[in-house]
């Protein structure tokens, strides 16, 4: 099931996946068989979708490698207990379970249909569980096997909590194939009937008349904070933003962006000590706006900061990153860890980073931005918190951090399926990873591929009108989740009472 995620999107393994673990969840007969069948099979998944984990334990491997496969077993299995709560309780609460027949011997499932759908419900809630709990970590939703089909035009209407609904709708009825093979194929036909109705691809958005230079300096992990390297990287940058020549088209004549985009914590000094820097940034390329990343200390604290750079070398906003990554950019009890030389992975100053005040709007010159920072492109319900909707997504990211596998492509279908939710385009520099123009459709326009170095210059598209998504978040399906369960609930109570 997990070879559907990116980068390999073989979806041919969701109907046997899927509807296989539906009929084990009809042939579990207590709430403990149908936790171990749940957790099982979120531990598969997760070790699967989530390997990537293993890369930032490989930049400095010698101290650290032989964490790897702890870190991702662990979170494997954690994340696999949601799953086992759902599959457990959905076999608790079946119309059927527990009851008995005048003979005294349990009953059959009679009622596997409805028992498909008290799975689905706490599945789903199970999933919306994982994305808002304990911080959160949406990473490998269902809802992100659909990003280069149709059906991804569905995002704007119910997100990718909803598309994992729909997912779970179509396919766990196919475990009723041998007693009940009409119903268990109907779902499944019907979405594919339904598919043929919504054009193949979204209309081509209407663009501004903003240009954008994305740069990606691509800059190795190992080597991006070595004293002897880490500026190579930041004049790197530099050239590739100098205007008055195109990126795309040398010796084409004079191009000058309206913004310069670079990635996260691309300045390798704190912003406290960065003034000269900024000015000879900003001097290079002709006093345009750049968007960049950097770290800053504010009374002991650091933060993991985005700074709009204006014509004068001066810092004109700041955004600080408010949603962090739990052992990777924070350590819980940090203060205490730190007395034994745990600190937060990429956490280059002190014991790692504070969080910032939450989604705020920065104003770009061309247009108001949601920045987020990295991680936080993951997190739908940080997009939809912003104060005010924007005209535009910003992401800055260091990807570098995921590896070359499946990492990196994982996250960008995540950042597209934001831009996608809201319908808002979204600038996306990555220090390597995929550098992008991302249109209001979630589709890519202008990138940079993982691993390469360049800049790419792209026009900024017009957004869209609000979408459902934008204006709803979960909640639809939430509710829905939450009457499925009550009804199943229900029917088995009056199913459990004594006839008068």
């Amino acid at each position: 099931m997990s070879v559907s995620l990116a980068p390999l999107h073989i979806l041919l393994s969701l109907p046997l996946a899927l509807g296989g673990l539906g009929v084990l969840a009809l042939w579990a007969r207590s709430p403990l068989q149908g936790s171990v069948i749940g957790w099982l099979a979120g531990l598969g998944y997760f070790s699967f979708a989530l390997s990537w984990i293993v890369e930032p334990f490989q930049v400095d491997a010698e101290r650290y490698a032989w964490m790897a496969p702890f870190a991702l077993v662990f979170l494997a299995a954690g994340l696999a207990l949601f799953w086992a709560v759902g599959f457990g309780l959905a076999v608790r609460w079946s119309p059927d379970a527990g009851l008995k027949d005048k003979q005294g011997d349990k009953l059959e499932a009679r009622h596997d249909g409805r028992r498909l759908v008290l799975l689905l419900a706490l599945w789903s809630l199970a999933e919306l569980a994982r994305a808002y709990f304990f911080t959160g970590f949406p990473w490998a939703g269902f809802g992100q096997f659909w990003i280069d089909t149709p059906a991804a035009q569905l995002l704007p209407w119910v997100g990718g909590q909803g598309l994992a609904v729909l997912t779970l709708a179509v396919t766990l009825p196919l475990a009723l194939l041998r007693r009940r093979p009409l119903l268990a194929v109907s779902p499944l036909l019907g979405l594919t009937l339904a598919g043929y109705a919504l054009p193949p691809l979204p209309p081509k958005p209407a663009m501004t008349s903003h240009l954008v230079r994305l740069v990606q300096p691509n800059a190795p992990q190992a080597e991006k904070w070595l004293p002897e390297r880490r500026w190579d990287f930041v004049r790197r940058a530099i050239e590739m933003s100098e205007t008055g020549v195109s990126v795309d088209q040398p010796g084409q004549g004079q191009v000058r962006p309206d913004l310069i985009v670079w990635p996260e914590t691309s300045v390798p000094q704190l912003l406290n000590n960065a003034s000269d820097t900024l000015s000879a940034i900003s001097e290079r390329v002709a006093g345009v706006p750049v968007l960049l990343g950097i770290q800053r200390r504010v009374e002991g604290r650091y933060y993991n900061s985005a700074i709009l750079v204006n014509a004068q070398g001066r810092v004109d906003q700041i955004y600080d990153k408010s949603h962090l990554v739990p052992f990777g950019e924070y350590v819980p009890f940090g203060d205490l860890m730190a007395r034994f030389g745990i600190y937060g992975f990429a956490a280059q100053s002190g014991a790692g980073y504070s969080a910032g005040p939450g989604p705020g709007l920065i104003d770009l010159g061309i247009g108001q931005a949601l920045p987020l920072i990295c991680y936080e492109a993951v997190f739908a319900r940080d997009v939809n918190a912003a104060p005010a909707r924007p005209n535009m997504l910003i992401q800055i990211t260091n990807d570098a951090w995921f590896g070359t596998r499946s990492g990196p492509y994982q996250h960008l279908v995540q950042a597209r399926m934001r831009a996608a939710e809201q319908g808002l385009p979204m600038l996306r520099a990555a220090n390597t990873g995929i550098t992008a123009m991302i249109d209001p459709f979630g589709r890519l326009r202008e990138t940079i591929a993982l691993g390469e170095t360049g800049a790419v210059d792209a026009i900024l598209p017009q957004p869209l009108a609000a979408t459902v998504y934008s204006r709803t978040g979960d909640l639809p399906v939430l509710f829905l989740c939450i009457v499925l369960v009550l009804g199943a609930v229900e029917k088995r109570r009056r199913a459990a009472k004594p006839s008068q």
